[in-house]
């Protein structure tokens, strides 16, 4: 087998999951989904037909991932965060069902418990505060934090704060590429 799976873990055929991922205890995965190669979904996660998981992602316990939400490559995911794919949810509908896609990208982190509202972009290597509801666009290699979710500062690759020089203690500097904040190594 390519990838390992705990007994209770239950995986549709159809899905197609990379070598060396680990589906940990009572873990749902639908048909068709892809999930990349050396993830970890731990315990109680449910992953929705039309989710796309990328390479080396971390799903920790008790996650949702909804048709509509794209995790790219090295992307950590909090446990309980929440992810929303419907702005206009009802049990019973009258209209159609308006899909709305949330991009996750490289080497995002989303801390524990934080909730990402449909229709949005968590840019590269971008920190998501445990708690935080996140509503509207995160620039890369930003930090947000807060309900709703504010800018607080700026972060690293490799995952600590970046120090006002926008020099972080790995040794990696960055530079503002535009107004809006996005960063560039330097």
């Amino acid at each position: 087998m390519k990838y390992s799976r705990h007994k209770t873990a239950l995986i549709e055929k159809t899905a197609r999951i990379g070598e060396g991922t680990r589906v940990w205890a009572f873990t749902n995965i639908q048909r068709g989904v892809v999930i990349g190669k050396n993830c970890n979904l731990c315990d109680g996660c449910f992953i929705e037909t039309g989710a796309i998981v990328g390479n080396h992602v971390t799903i920790k316990n008790g996650i949702s991932v909804f048709n509509g939400i794209i995790l790219e490559d090295d992307v950590f995911c909090g446990a309980n965060c929440a992810f929303i794919n419907d702005r206009h949810p009802r049990s019973h509908r009258k209209h159609s069902w308006i899909l709305e896609r949330t991009v996750v990208k490289k080497g995002a982190t989303i801390g524990s418990n934080a909730t990402i509202m449909c229709g949005i972009t968590i840019g590269e290597y971008a920190v998501v505060g445990a708690g935080s509801v996140v509503t509207k666009d995160v620039f890369p290699y930003t930090i947000v934090v807060g309900n709703p979710a504010r800018m607080k500062g700026y972060a690293c690759q490799c995952g600590l704060t970046l120090k006002r020089n926008l020099v972080c203690s790995c040794g990696l500097k960055y530079k503002k590429k535009s107004s809006q904040g996005i960063l560039a190594h330097a």
